[in-house]
């Protein structure tokens, strides 16, 4: 952020000075890793499955970043105090998207903020997670959608849309028990599976974005195995079609 120069007169006796003032350039020397893992596994994972869901549901677009596990610096305060705040899911719309980021840095990006904010439950965290960031996301980020969920607790996802004048305000679940998001128009709701080897044996619940029509919105190897699939299906069915072919006497690689 650039220095902004301020004048103020002074008079001493009959004459006057104009004070040049230039504001404090933000900390250069910022921290992007505080060392801190994630919770446990599944959390790591739930956040990497939100990260790559958004970025197959907005991938006909470029102006946007996905991020998680990153640190989001807003004030010169809150940087010097080492204050991290890192949401463990983001997206920032109208952005730049080609550009490499260590952490969110408000300052570089035009003074835009995260415009939908997803943290995941823990015991250590939940209550910051509901009190703490949910004030910090209302009234300083001015996020226009923020939700919570914990990976090993289906029914603990809840969201909240900002209001202009009310501030956040409770969504309200469809019938399926999912979340719309209106920041990336769509739903949030959870799918029971297993996602890369987690966990180790049987399923949970994971949290998925859904289409407007409540399609699943799918991973990189969902998409690369359905393609495999079909491709498979294609293979097979050229192959009983030829098979057929020389049955009737007829030689496939002539047609």
């Amino acid at each position: 952020m650039p220095s902004a120069a301020m004048s103020h007169e002074t008079t001493i006796g009959q004459e006057k000075y104009v004070q040049e003032w230039t504001a404090p350039e933000p900390p250069g020397d910022l921290i992007f890793d505080d060392g801190e893992p994630l919770e446990t596994n599944r959390h790591r994972i739930a956040m990497n499955v939100l990260i790559d869901s958004a970025l197959s549901a907005l991938a006909e677009r470029s102006d946007f970043f996905a991020g998680g596990n990153m640190f989001v610096y807003y004030s010169r305060n809150q940087a010097m105090n080492r204050d991290f705040r890192g949401p463990d899911f983001f997206v920032a719309l109208d952005v730049d998207g080609s550009r490499d980021r260590q952490g969110w840095v408000v300052w570089e990006e035009d003074g835009r903020y995260p415009d939908l904010i997803v943290e995941l439950l823990s015991p250590s965290t939940a209550n910051v997670d509901r009190g703490v960031k949910k004030d910090l996301y209302e009234r300083v980020f001015r996020t226009p959608d923020y939700f919570i969920y914990d990976p090993f607790a289906a029914e603990s996802l809840a969201g909240w849309h900002l209001e202009l004048g009310r501030g956040y305000q409770p969504l309200i679940p469809n019938e399926r028990g999912w979340l719309w998001c209106e920041t990336l128009e769509l739903w949030l709701g959870t799918w029971n599976g297993s996602i890369r080897r987690e966990p180790p044996t049987g399923t949970c619940d994971w949290l998925r974005f859904y289409d407007r029509v409540f399609n699943l919105v799918l991973l990189p190897e969902e998409i690369a195995a359905r393609e495999q699939q079909q491709a498979t299906s294609e293979r097979q069915r050229a192959e009983r079609l030829a098979q057929r072919l020389r049955e009737l006497g007829e030689d496939p690689d002539l047609i």
